[in-house]
């Protein structure tokens, strides 16, 4: 008995493979759709969406892009520039020490009220750190510790406010508020580590445009102004806080009141240009005449 087509095309696939997804080929007519690459292999080495939009996958705008789908401008080409930390890296900085801590330095020992009181001396107290490579460019003295201060001083600071100006010179005291270059600061901060390099003693700079009103103002007591006018300030501080100025002629320690730095000079009793030997304890003094004016001028 003979068998049909069909029964023998039924025959035939009862025994071949079943077709899968495994041993199906692409036909050679067909074009292959592109994958595109995602992760690092992307377009520019960014994640990539080859098919959406990244508003359909909820994100934010792109940083930096005005929202506005007209605009392809950044948005600081759009706003108005406002330099708040312009040049902050260059900036001098000047860490704070309280009227609290000068007292507590003064009882502990660490601070001699008898003697001037400038950079050098506060930095050798234990609760002070000063370090120039962080553009520290000397110290303010803030106002903690202004009811509990009762030293008679006579001290050197670079920055400080009026109750702080009033809280000294209500106890007889004098303050001075003085610039320094940072050369003349790393010299103020380590003298032994300076004097043992061997170099000469630098001539302090002036202040720089930036700060050079506050320097001349008697207000701030600022040691390029005038004498005559920081008397009449001190007198109208005394007025303006309802305490008596005490009379610093008549005062045993009027000669260490009246110590006052050279606008050039950078330590008390040496003189810019000097050479300090320390192994020797000697001083080295600069003997031609081209030196001597330059250190003096």
């Amino acid at each position: 008995m003979g068998f049909s087509v069909a029964e023998k095309a039924l025959h035939i696939l009862r025994y071949m493979p079943r077709v899968t997804a495994k041993n199906s080929l692409t036909s050679p007519i067909h074009p292959r759709r592109r994958i595109y690459p995602r992760g690092q292999y992307a377009r520019g080495g960014r994640l990539h969406y080859p098919n959406k939009h990244y508003t359909q996958y909820q994100l934010f705008p792109p940083a930096g892009f005005v929202n506005d789908p007209k605009s392809s401008s950044l948005w600081f080409m759009k706003v108005p520039v406002t330099n708040y930390y312009k040049d902050v890296l260059h900036r001098r900085q000047y860490p704070h020490f309280s009227l609290y801590s000068i007292q507590l330095s003064i009882d502990l020992g660490n601070l001699d009220p008898n003697e001037p009181i400038d950079l050098t001396s506060i930095c050798r107290c234990s609760n002070f750190r000063l370090n120039p490579s962080d553009n520290h460019n000397g110290v303010q003295l803030t106002d903690p510790g202004l009811d509990l201060f009762s030293s008679q001083i006579n001290i050197e600071v670079q920055y400080a406010s009026e109750q702080v100006i009033a809280a000294i010179e209500r106890n007889g005291g004098v303050i001075t508020t003085a610039y320094y270059d940072i050369g003349s600061v790393i010299a103020l901060t380590d003298p032994k580590k300076f004097f043992a390099k061997g170099e000469p003693i630098p001539k302090r700079l002036l202040p720089p445009p930036d700060c050079i009103d506050y320097y001349i103002n008697p207000k701030n007591r600022g040691y390029l102004a005038d004498p005559e006018e920081i008397a009449k300030e001190r007198l109208k501080l005394a007025q303006k806080y309802g305490y008596t100025l005490p009379d610093l002629t008549k005062d045993p320690k009027f000669k260490m009141l009246s110590l006052r730095k050279d606008p050039r000079q950078v330590f008390f009793g040496l003189e810019p240009g000097w050479v300090v030997n320390l192994k020797d304890k000697e001083i080295l003094k600069p003997v031609d005449v081209a030196w001597k004016e330059f250190y003096n001028n």
